[in-house]
């Protein structure tokens, strides 16, 4: 695994926190009813992707993820301005306002989105890892689900595959506890979902996902496992949401003594305590990442809200291309 630096640490204390503000900062917009719709939000689960990304090769390694999925292309280097602007709905954002709270994307960073449909990127976290196995690009795909998703018959079809052909993928399940609302404990008869991966004969296992360095260690493995060809790994992050499933969520399935225990290994606050522990950064130097990241956090909504909304003709623009059909040109 790649060295756990001062610079890791200070790097993993900045991105944490920026997560944890830009999502903080979204929950208010959504009272405002700046954001519409559904909003998923991450706080609590930021060391699951930081750890990954220490771990990844960002020039041609992949993300795939369902709708809880604002920060990861942050992650992955995606302005995140824009982010904010399609959350917003702006015609600046990453699918110009189309796409939404639960459909970021971006193909030139190789996010390849959040998806609505409950387990729906799971197979198609695997059909990207065919692709680069077929094309020998030595890529290799994260493909993140939720602890409920665990229990769509698509993952069955998706792990059968993908060591039937040795695909270069990492299936994650981020198990926050409770799915939508309904605990892991009641919805199976087992509750250690990394299980699911030895009826596959699939490397596999737990992880604790509220720590950066374990997240690495576990991925750091499984990415050169599947890089080296000898295909998938199914990795279980035991991690933990302090919001709701969305915004609408009135958590009444939990008590808050719950929520404020798990706070006790916040990952960011584990983070912090190293960084203070082994003297990476002195008091005044925190203060000024903790203000660096105050203030981009402004900017995105800066950003965003001055920027116009999609013109109705974009509605047209963009429904398909067809070069004998000359009325509706697709133009984007």
């Amino acid at each position: 695994m790649k060295e756990v630096t001062k610079e890791v640490y200070l790097k993993w204390y900045e991105d944490m926190l920026l997560w944890r503000k830009f999502e903080d900062k979204l929950a208010a917009l959504y009272i405002q009813q700046k954001v519409r719709g559904f909003l998923h939000l991450y706080n609590g689960q930021e060391a699951v992707l930081a750890g990954a990304l220490h771990a990844m090769d960002l020039t041609k390694d992949k993300m795939i993820t369902a709708y809880r999925n604002h920060v990861q292309p942050i992650g992955m280097g995606v302005d995140p301005r824009r982010v904010m602007a399609e959350l917003l709905g702006k015609v600046t954002g990453t699918s110009k306002g189309m796409g939404g709270s639960m459909h970021i994307f971006s193909k030139e960073h190789r996010f390849y989105g959040g998806h609505g449909i409950v387990g729906g990127q799971i197979p198609v976290g695997a059909g990207l890892a065919f692709a680069d196995k077929y094309f020998e690009t030595g890529g290799v795909t994260m493909t993140y689900f939720g602890d409920g998703a665990a229990r769509q018959g698509s993952l069955h079809e998706a792990f059968n595959m993908a060591m039937l052909w040795k695909l270069p993928v990492v299936f994650i399940v981020e198990n926050n506890g409770y799915a939508m609302g309904t605990s892991v404990g009641r919805t199976a008869n087992h509750t250690d979902i990394w299980k699911l991966g030895l009826g596959y004969e699939m490397p596999c296992g737990p992880v604790d996902g509220m720590n950066p360095v374990k997240v690495a260690e576990a991925m750091t493995e499984a990415i050169d496992r599947a890089r080296r060809g000898d295909g998938p790994t199914f990795l279980e992050m035991k991690t933990y949401r302090y919001r709701g499933h969305s915004m609408s969520d009135a958590q009444l399935y939990r008590s808050k003594e719950e929520v404020e225990e798990y706070k006790k290994i916040d990952p960011i606050t584990q983070v912090l305590g190293i960084i203070k522990e082994k003297e990476y950064a002195t008091d005044e130097e925190i203060g000024a990442i903790e203000k660096r990241v105050k203030s981009l956090v402004e900017e995105c909504v800066k950003f965003a809200e001055e920027s116009e909304y999609p013109p109705i003709q974009q509605l047209y623009d963009v429904v398909y291309e067809q070069e004998n059909y000359p009325f509706l040109p697709h133009k984007l």
